[in-house]
């Protein structure tokens, strides 16, 4: 098709428009015409595109497919599984259809099958979480005394009671709920040469919770007989709270009172400023840092 010179704009647009319902695809109208494919895509609006340039869908039978899976009542999970694709594609494809109706006894076997599939998942992570840890462990290693002094001095600066200006005492008492943790210290304690006859305990704990099981519990992870135990601090019972510390595994905190422990105090005290000095000079020190790799701990 020859183009004269003296048409108008308005008359090749009207070419192009022809050209495009007898089935020329865009590049080949330019080509025709002349003009620039942006050019003739602006006059080719509105006009629909010959068949054979439209490229099918590929997920068009799955999309009919999961439309009807949807219609007979299937979740979108289970659309998911059953064509595997995703689930954020199912429900584009089936958003505007009715939520599937379901019995009773289909919420209860889908929420015990939820359960299931969870418990499970919970499992595999609790496995892979206990063997990375003990393989840490492993790689650390016994600690020597000297170690196990220090980790005490640094869990006491942690959760014991310290010297404020209001409140000049220099006693050790050591509070703490968790097992190892007193095992810890206790051990820390012996290290340090403090007898048993030093030793003051008690049992800190919710009213509403077994003093008397508490007690002998305690007695049972420290060794000292649970008569020995001085009175119970009981802390009042708050009906509004929502405490997580309750049931049979609820034991308190157990109280570590050390006497004549000015010293030891100081010593605790001088232990955690050679801690905090040599952390201090770490950070300092940029070019030398300690990394976890391999099974180690390395230093570069």
């Amino acid at each position: 098709m020859a183009i004269d010179d003296n048409e108008t704009a308005s008359d090749i647009r009207e070419q192009a428009r022809d050209l495009r319902r007898q089935g020329l695809s865009l590049s080949e109208i330019a080509a025709r015409l002349g003009r620039s494919t942006s050019t003739v895509q602006d006059w080719l609006r509105g006009v629909p595109a010959p068949a054979w340039t439209r490229r099918p869908r590929a997920k068009d039978a799955e999309r009919a497919r999961a439309r009807e899976l949807r219609a007979d009542g299937l979740a979108y999970a289970e659309i998911a599984s059953e064509l595997k694709v995703s689930k954020s594609s199912v429900s584009l494809w089936t958003r505007d259809l009715p939520h599937p109706e379901h019995s009773p006894e289909d919420l209860d076997a889908r929420r015990a099958g939820h359960r299931r599939y969870f418990e499970r998942r919970r499992e595999r992570e609790d496995r892979a979480r206990g063997c990375y840890v003990r393989s840490v462990t492993d790689d650390v290693g016994h600690l020597s005394e000297r170690e196990l002094i220090i980790a005490g001095a640094v869990a006491y600066w942690a959760e014991g009671t310290k010297r404020k200006p209001w409140r000049r005492a220099e006693r050790v008492t050591f509070t703490n709920s968790d097992v190892d943790m007193i095992r810890l210290f206790l051990a820390f304690l012996r290290l340090m040469g403090v007898s048993d006859d030093r030793l003051r305990l008690r049992v800190a704990i919710h009213e509403s919770a077994d003093e008397e099981q508490a007690r002998i519990f305690w007695a049972g992870v420290t060794g000292v007989p649970a008569d020995t135990f001085q009175r119970s601090t009981l802390k009042r019972h708050v009906v509004a709270t929502r405490r997580k510390n309750v049931g049979v595994d609820y034991h308190g905190c157990l109280v570590i009172v050390v006497l004549r422990s000015v010293a030891l105090y100081r010593q605790v005290e001088g232990i955690w400023f050679a801690v905090r000095d040599a952390a201090g000079s770490s950070l300092s020190a940029p070019s030398r840092v300690v990394q976890w790799q391999d099974g180690g701990f390395w230093i570069r």
